[in-house]
């Protein structure tokens, strides 16, 4: 929905009727993940998309009849051999999309929602799917920090949902849940889709050098919240760095252990140690190495060269660290590509910041064989365990 919002929202201010047909669960290779929206306003203008092509018109034409009509819809699209060039997934997945009929009257929490959005305050937005009492589907619960508004028209599956969304705020993962008819943990009965809209993800890049600039653009590019920090005022400007959205001058020890015990640490942030100065990057390590639970960063990379790489770890072992914390680091960081300028080595940090996050091999498609888009119902953020072989080389 965020990417389609700024659009809903000028119909919705306006008094219009706009047909969203969303993505709520995804199965193989679907070409989207769950969240991802469609729109058709009332002009005929359609943005966004829900599978990148393939079932577009399909869902165009459910979303104009669903202005008219105003009956939800919860349709499955994927391949089937009289219908795959027609409005099959050409890519062989499976995709379920959920099309409503967005107005004032239907949605009346839109705009304080968009409001949420742009101060990046967490909410969530729960709305039932399927029910078997069809006069239920569309309600929807909106939960944020101060409170929720709406209702599922139960009170025990108000409580359920409410629950189990402040669970997904947390992670930032938007799901589609079941539960009974009546909010019951058992059954399926009623389904729920909860768009979770939890704050940006944050990178945090330690060291101010050329390579830092490269990274942190591409960290924007990825949708995180870019912090570059650095004890040398004279190296950490903001001129100096465009794309982070701030630029700290502190030791980066200091300033990450006061982000972690603030509260501003979680297992969706990114941590790209680039300083490969002893004095800057054992310190900022120990701390970074010893978080735990929900202060534990999802990924924690380290530039260097491999004779770097091998002092550092002598380093790391003579301040106390042991090899289960060793093994979360991936150090030299990125993947192999080969690259040699700042941007190419961006690009490499940045894949393999993806593979921990989604569970990738980091191999060549054309070498692997299976779904090429993995398990797409993976909590966002969650971190993949290491490769065998880093584990291996951090004991030795």
């Amino acid at each position: 929905m965020r990417e389609v919002l700024p659009e809903l929202l000028r119909w919705w201010e306006a008094g219009y009727t706009v047909g969203v047909g969303t993505v709520v669960a995804t199965f193989n290779s679907a070409p989207q993940p769950p969240g991802a929206s469609m729109l058709v306003g009332p002009d005929g203008s359609a943005f966004g998309s829900v599978s990148g092509g393939c079932i577009e018109g399909a869902v165009y034409d459910l979303c104009t009849a669903t202005t008219e009509t105003g009956e939800r819809v919860l349709e499955r699209f994927g391949v089937s051999d009289d219908d795959a060039f027609a409005v099959g997934l050409t890519c062989g997945g499976v995709l379920d999309v959920f099309v409503d009929a967005v107005s004032p009257t239907t949605f009346p929490e839109l705009a304080l929602v968009a409001a949420d959005l742009a101060a990046e305050r967490p909410v969530a937005v729960a709305t039932v799917i399927d029910h078997p009492d069809s006069s239920r589907v569309g309600l929807r619960l909106v939960i944020r920090e101060s409170g929720v508004t709406g209702t599922l028209d139960s009170a025990r599956a108000d409580s359920a949902v409410h629950d189990d969304a402040i669970g997904l705020l947390a992670a930032g993962h938007h799901s589609t849940l079941s539960y009974g008819p009546d909010g019951e943990r058992l059954g399926d009965a009623m389904k729920v889709f909860v768009w979770a809209f939890a704050p940006p993800p944050r990178m945090i890049v330690f060291g101010a050098i050329d390579f830092a600039a490269a990274v942190a653009r591409i960290g924007g590019f990825l949708g995180y919240r870019v912090t570059v920090c650095d004890a040398r005022p004279v190296f950490a400007t903001a001129s100096r760095f465009p794309h982070a959205d701030e630029v700290v001058v502190d030791w980066p020890h200091r300033y990450l252990a006061a982000e972690s015990d603030a509260g501003r640490i979680d297992r969706r942030t990114v941590l790209c140690v680039l300083t490969h100065d002893p004095k800057f990057d054992v310190p900022v390590l120990d701390v970074a190495l010893r978080l735990t639970g929900d202060a534990q960063p999802c990924y924690i990379g380290a530039m260097g060269s491999r004779r770097t790489h091998a002092d550092r770890l002598i380093r790391l072992q003579e301040v106390g660290l042991e090899a289960d914390h060793l093994a979360r680091l991936s150090s030299p960081i990125g993947l192999d590509l080969g690259a040699r300028t700042a941007e190419e080595t961006a690009v490499s940090v940045a894949a393999e910041i993806i593979a921990h996050r989604w569970g990738g091999s980091g191999r060549s498609l054309a070498a692997t064989s299976g779904r090429i888009h993995g398990d797409t119902n993976n909590d966002e953020g969650a971190r993949s365990e290491p490769r065998s072989e880093k584990a291996d080389s951090y004991g030795s």
